[in-house]
């Protein structure tokens, strides 16, 4: 089951994107739910972690990004597990978003920005990475986070396409990062495929290809009514052995996310 939040159903400003996303997902016969009481839209961040045994790990939300914005930190225990039957759950005190976090698709491999580093002050770098791959129960694989994103996110710079394969984004524009992603990935035995990218500037999201939504059988593309939405359609097609979808979401990329970031799955 794949959750949102409620309030793509009620917020105007993102009801056009939303009801282009549900039409895509009821045409394709994928199931979803809305969760109730989210101070905002990005689900994937604030809401808990599943491994690879099936258990749940919530880590804290407090990203400093919303230091100035505490209306808009969602905690999970208080406002949302109510609404779930999750039966093993671990509450952790790492400040730590979902959004980066993304597995390989056995979830044996995790990659994470070093933005993590900097929201945990509290512990070393060794000891952070030693936990993390504890409670995530995956080998942890640190990649450098663009400095100017609000985020740092992991899931807006790499996806897998399976255990030694990944896509980054094909960008000339990001001052040399994603080459840096692709040698710390490569020195884990993970080969890195350009996707294509363009940046829009600011806190858009907007030509964030990669942050798709992906299901057992279809993956939800984001396109932007942009020049390079054949070129990211026809190479989504290429690499991946899944049906894929082209969803129009300008609305809520505008803001920041796009379709991993609202999305979560039970």
């Amino acid at each position: 089951m794949t959750y949102f939040s409620s309030l793509l159903k009620t917020n105007p400003k993102y009801k056009p994107s939303a009801e282009r996303l549900f039409s895509a997902l009821d045409s394709h016969g994928i199931q979803y739910s809305f969760l109730d009481n989210t101070r905002d839209i990005w689900l994937r961040d604030f809401m808990p972690i599943r491994t690879k045994s099936g258990k749940y790990v919530s880590f804290r939300y407090e990203p400093s990004y919303l230091n100035d914005y505490p209306h808009l930190k969602t905690d999970f225990r208080k406002n949302i597990s109510g609404q779930l039957a999750l039966e093993s759950i671990i509450y952790s005190d790492i400040n730590l978003d979902g959004g980066n976090v993304v597995f390989s698709p056995s979830k044996t491999k995790a990659v994470i920005s070093d933005r993590v580093f900097m929201e945990n002050f509290n512990y070393s770098s060794a000891e952070l990475v030693q936990e993390l791959e504890r409670l995530l129960e995956a080998q942890v694989i640190i990649i450098p986070s663009l400095r100017s994103d609000m985020t740092g996110h992991a899931d807006g710079m790499v996806r897998f396409v399976d255990e030694s394969t990944a896509v980054g984004n094909a960008s000339h524009s990001l001052f040399g990062l994603e080459a840096h992603i692709k040698t710390a990935l490569r020195n884990h035995g993970i080969e890195v495929y350009d996707f294509p990218y363009f940046d829009s500037k600011g806190i858009s999201a907007i030509g964030c290809y990669l942050n798709f939504l992906e299901t057992e059988s279809h993956l939800f593309l984001p396109v932007f009514d942009a020049d390079l939405d054949k070129e990211a359609i026809s190479t989504a097609k290429s690499v991946f052995k899944k049906t894929i979808v082209p969803v129009n979401i300008n609305e809520i990329a505008a803001d920041g996310g796009v379709l991993n970031c609202i999305s979560w799955e039970k």
